[in-house]
């Protein structure tokens, strides 16, 4: 039989993951850019360090306090009503009671899939957008389940970490592609020991960019194993998010309204082809099963 494990054993063991796996995003920073800097100069160096920081902060500043109106405007959701989706406000409001955190505006996504996702650039100024398929498709406690998995990512602040994450990435990608457009100005005439660090960034600027994105679609992984396991926190009921991941997993529609740049703010992954952003259903239900 499997060992037991406490959500909070699950949430706190993910957390740091998380925090790992953010640390070697860092450590690609710092090795990228101790790179560049001898194979050009610290001046250089620190001109596209400054430059790289203002691009990424001011692009990801503009989306994370926009990140909700972006997310429900991308789906064409519409603010739920208390008169004809009681349900979903009675669940939610008992759920903010048991976690403590304040009512989120709610929304409803015209799709028969069954599907969820939380944004919001605080618990203050959160959203929840649920699925017209998952309202008629899951019990109250599967539903329950769902809306506690969302508020987990709401409590969490996961916007709020997405977007460090988010500024780390960009600004490796922004600095890669300075260096390798910069390459062309480079004299031949530079020394050779210059011109060796110029080969590591060479392979740098190239490789960089693609581990780091993995790294990200581990990190959003993560994530979501922490908000499963608030969701049993919330809920004290595991089966609920259970039945739901099963439905889900007996689906075989894919949803092509959403847009592929909010897909990993889902639940579930609307596209089979991303799954990388989240992990697979049947890890999160030997997970679930397990506490």
């Amino acid at each position: 039989m499997p060992e037991r494990i406490h959500f909070d054993d699950q949430i706190s063991r993910n957390k740091w993951k998380s925090f790992f796996l953010i640390s070697i995003v860092f450590i690609v920073i710092v090795v990228l850019g101790y790179v560049i800097s001898f194979a050009f100069s610290p001046d250089y160096f620190f001109s596209i360090m400054i430059l790289s920081i203002i691009i990424s902060i001011i692009y990801v500043l503009i989306s994370y306090y926009n990140s909700d109106k972006i997310a429900l405007a991308s789906v064409g959701a519409k603010e739920a009503k208390r008169e004809t989706h009681k349900q979903y406000y009675d669940v939610v409001e008992a759920l903010t009671i048991a976690s403590g955190l304040p009512m989120p505006t709610l929304y409803i996504m015209d799709s028969n899939q069954i599907n969820a996702f939380a944004s919001g650039r605080n618990p203050e100024h959160s959203v929840i957008c649920i699925t017209e398929g998952a309202l008629d498709k899951l019990d109250r406690r599967e539903l329950e389940g769902v809306l506690a998995h969302e508020l987990g990512h709401v409590g969490s602040y996961d916007i709020r970490y997405m977007t460090l994450v988010a500024v780390m990435v960009g600004m490796i990608a922004i600095m890669s592609e300075i260096f390798l457009r910069s390459l062309r100005f480079r004299s031949s005439n530079e020394d050779r020991r210059g011109s060796i660090f110029v080969i590591l960034g060479l392979v740098l600027a190239i490789l960089a960019p693609i581990v780091v994105y993995l790294v990200q679609m581990a990190i959003s992984r993560k994530r979501e194993y922490v908000a499963d396991a608030s969701s049993v926190k919330f809920t004290r009921y595991p089966p609920g998010l259970i039945g739901a991941l099963k439905k889900i997993k007996n689906e075989n529609q894919t949803e092509k309204k959403i847009p592929k740049a909010v897909a990993p703010l889902f639940f579930a992954n609307p596209f089979q082809e991303l799954a990388s952003t989240h992990p697979a259903i049947e890890k999160r239900i030997q997970a679930l099963e397990r506490m």
